[in-house]
């Protein structure tokens, strides 16, 4: 063959390969800008993932804490409503051992601001005018005192009221010292039926707290009592409202 043609031949063949390189570079560059592309959209999936993971996160979290403080509210009023179960069964109970001084008078049972009061009349304990216990008021509080005393863990304050006609003695100057004296009198000898002095305590009410009119005699003789009150307030009982006629419970 002709030097010539040998060379032009050569020169045909480097630029068809040239040509083939360049197209493969392209080809190589389009592919890495397609591969770019693709890992910047990744790495922004990536980053959005990682976003909504800690985002969660945070409401499991959240959820979490509404779920055990859900449980822990549920679990104490469960724990709530065994206690008042307890007790409204130890009132049932003591109402029914005092059924028989109420069906004769002796006591009363009431449900007073949500606090259980039973209320024994002057008319039983005391001679008017007096603070000293009178027979009948003594067995009366025989009998009552061993029924408080079994209401383990139960304070009870024993309120002294009068009616609002004034009283001016030696001992007594006022309503105020009559009806002291009257619960001192009544707290003293419920503790030597059992009751422990640790749960008793006394308090003078005078004619402050009247639970009939004064301006009858009927009203008055309803104001003359000693209240001894369950304490501290039975917030935590049920609806006590059953008892407000002073029945035992069935």
């Amino acid at each position: 063959m002709h030097k010539a043609s040998m060379v032009f031949l050569l020169a045909v063949s480097l630029m068809l390969t040239a040509g083939c390189k360049k197209d493969e570079l392209r080809a190589k560059d389009a592919r890495i800008g397609e591969l770019e592309a693709q890992g910047q959209e990744t790495g922004a999936s990536l980053e959005q993932c990682t976003k909504d993971r800690e985002n969660l996160n945070k409401l499991v979290k959240g959820y979490t804490g509404e779920i055990n403080a859900m449980e822990a509210a549920l679990a104490e009023a469960a724990a709530r409503e065994a206690q008042a179960a307890k007790r409204l069964e130890e009132y049932n109970s003591m109402l029914k051992q005092l059924k028989s001084m109420i069906d004769s008078g002796k006591l009363k049972v009431r449900i007073v601001r949500n606090k259980m009061v039973i209320e024994l009349p002057e008319a039983v304990l005391f001679p008017s005018g007096s603070a000293k216990l009178k027979k009948e008021g003594v067995r009366v509080l025989a009998e009552l005192g061993p029924v408080l005393a079994s209401l383990e863990g139960r304070v009870f304050q024993i309120g002294g009221h009068t009616d609002n006609k004034p009283i001016k003695t030696k001992r007594f100057p006022s309503n105020w010292e009559l009806s002291g004296g009257r619960a001192i009198d009544v707290t003293k000898l419920l503790v030597e039926y059992g009751v422990p002095a640790t749960r008793v305590s006394a308090a003078a009410y005078a004619d402050t707290q009247p639970v009939a009119d004064n301006e009858t005699k009927e009203g008055r003789a309803l104001n003359r009592r000693i209240e001894i009150a369950l304490q501290p307030n039975l917030d935590e009982l049920p609806d006590l409202s059953d008892f407000e006629d002073g029945s035992p419970g069935e």
